[in-house]
């Protein structure tokens, strides 16, 4: 009696946590459904290259305007953040793939290409030379972008632009930055040292940035969107620093946003926005959206 006892209490509880384990992948299932409402029809294809993802998305309410002519195609790179090592092998891996493609060839960087890393000045050589020759390049400004020349116009922004992971970007540049982060003399100093040895041609490539980006259906910018304006109604300002009102909304602009500034561990794209900041600073990870037609494919290091 004691063994049949035990043999059924044993079979409960497995027949609980099986019910369990049920209900929690439904309940995900619907709460994936849920959030995903708006999306009719989207197919997803990996292929071989598990850096390489394919997604073929058709969505309720989007605009018929949110694709490429044809004969078009943009590969927009997210923040780069001093990682030249990364951007030289995303680079070659665009290359590869755009060997196979005529037209137009767009090449969109969104911003973020200094500070964190140490890597920052090799990262505007390369804009700079002749490795993105073969495309039309277009040049984001992201916020870090803001904050170094808010630092050459004023010294006593050091200390702001160093807590942003400045000092990387100063090093680089072979100037010492100060150890304190409260505004003191040494900050003067370190501006000075950084504006004699900042580059013209750095110097010159940062002023002639730009916030925002159309190319068909698509609005290339950093940060976002202000809710409620249209894409041609945006400040600067919000173009570079926006995040939670932009992230948090969900109702549709007049074009769909690319976009970096926010990192997440994959790359992002419903119906309103395309988010291809990866965190390359500290995941190793530089993603590059491919958009071609009105199909977009992932491209990471």
């Amino acid at each position: 009696m004691l063994r049949f006892v035990t043999s059924l209490s044993a079979g409960l509880v497995r027949l609980t946590k099986r019910f369990w384990r049920v209900f929690a992948t439904s309940s995900s299932e619907n709460s994936n459904s849920a959030g995903k409402a708006r999306v009719k029809k989207q197919v997803r294809t990996r292929s071989k290259d598990p850096k390489r993802e394919t997604r073929s998305v058709k969505q309720d309410g989007q605009s018929s305007n949110a694709v490429l002519e044809k004969g078009q195609t943009v590969y927009a790179i997210g923040d780069i953040h001093g990682r030249a090592d990364l951007l030289i092998r995303l680079l070659d891996l665009i290359d590869q793939d755009a060997e196979s493609i005529d037209g137009d060839k767009h090449l969109v960087f969104l911003g973020d290409y200094i500070d964190r890393g140490f890597q920052s000045r090799q990262v505007i050589d390369i804009l700079l030379g002749e490795r993105i020759a073969p495309y039309q390049p277009h040049f984001i400004k992201g916020n870090h972008e803001d904050a170094l020349l808010s630092f050459l116009s004023d010294p006593s922004f050091g200390p702001k632009w160093a807590a942003y992971g400045g000092r990387e970007t100063m090093i680089s540049y072979d100037v010492k930055p100060p150890r304190s982060l409260s505004l003191n003399a040494e900050w003067q100093k370190a501006h000075d040292a950084f504006v004699r040895a900042f580059p013209t041609a750095h110097h010159r490539f940062f002023l002639n940035l730009t916030t925002a980006a159309r190319i068909g259906g698509y609005g290339f910018v950093h940060a976002g969107l202000r809710p409620g304006r249209s894409f041609d109604e945006q400040s600067d300002h919000d173009l570079m620093w926006i995040r939670e009102e932009f992230l948090r909304d969900h109702s549709e602009f007049d074009v769909v946003v690319v976009h970096g500034h926010t990192p997440t561990d994959h790359p992002h794209h419903d119906h309103r926005r395309i988010n291809v900041d990866t965190g390359a600073y500290f995941t190793g990870r530089l993603t590059a959206a491919k958009l071609i037609g009105d199909e977009v494919e992932f491209i990471s290091t």
